[in-house]
């Protein structure tokens, strides 16, 4: 069972992040503060973190952060910020975190981008990755080319992009706005349809290069998932 660790300083919030993780078969620790979080995460070993951004006291989320990979310490972390700008985003990432959840956010969401982080962590690391396969699908990161089977299959950069993205985590829901953050760089808007134009036009394309219409599925109420073999 992984060991997650929760630095929230809101009781409420740390509460229902720490009951959604364990709900989702996860081993939660939770503090509610920075130097207990340091503390924590330098003594003990966890899988991931999940770090508030602006945390009270002394050291604040990005604190906590720079003090850990000053540390050598590579746990996978995910920010959670009510900070939503690009720029704020960036900082964080720069400053060393893996990921960034703007506040408010599903839990559903939550512990999906938790599974990739994790699934990151235990996967090795190739020295040089040149082609991504899935069942018959073929993407030359070289090239990008893409084939199914012997079919070439001719994307646009976007849907490229996207697929991509996809083929890179065959198995894994993939919500909304995990798609548009790292395909299209902004954050989703509940309110545009721009993903599943997108996604229609690539099954299509896939559809008629012979691949069938389950290879990429859409999981109701959460994203889509590539159909990869067990």
């Amino acid at each position: 069972m992984a060991r997650i660790l929760v630095v929230e300083d809101d009781f409420q919030t740390a509460a229902e992040v720490s009951a959604a993780l364990s709900d989702h078969g996860l081993d939660v620790r939770c503090v509610h503060n920075g130097v207990d979080g340091l503390v924590l995460a330098i003594q003990e070993g966890y899988e991931a973190i999940v770090l508030d951004r602006m945390l009270p006291g002394g050291m604040d989320g990005l604190s906590l952060l720079a003090a850990l990979r000053s540390a050598n310490i590579e746990t996978p972390v995910l920010i959670l910020s009510a900070l939503s700008t690009v720029d704020e985003r960036v900082r964080g990432l720069r400053a060393g975190g893996d990921d960034y959840l703007t506040k408010p956010f599903e839990y559903l969401e939550l512990t999906a981008r938790i599974d990739a982080l994790l699934r990151r962590r235990r996967e090795p690391g190739p020295s040089v990755e040149s082609q991504l396969r899935v069942r018959q699908l073929t993407v030359d990161l070289m090239t990008r080319v893409v084939r199914w089977g012997d079919q070439p299959v001719d994307l646009t950069p976007r849907e490229y992009r996207l697929l991509e993205y996809l083929a890179r985590r065959p198995g894994e829901v993939l919500t909304r706005t995990m798609l548009l953050e790292a395909v299209w760089g902004y954050r989703y808007d509940e309110r545009s349809n721009l993903i599943d134009v997108h996604m229609n036009r690539l099954r299509r394309k896939l559809e008629a290069a012979g691949a069938p219409a389950s290879f990429i599925k859409t999981v109701r109420g959460a994203g889509y998932v590539v159909d990869a073999p067990a």
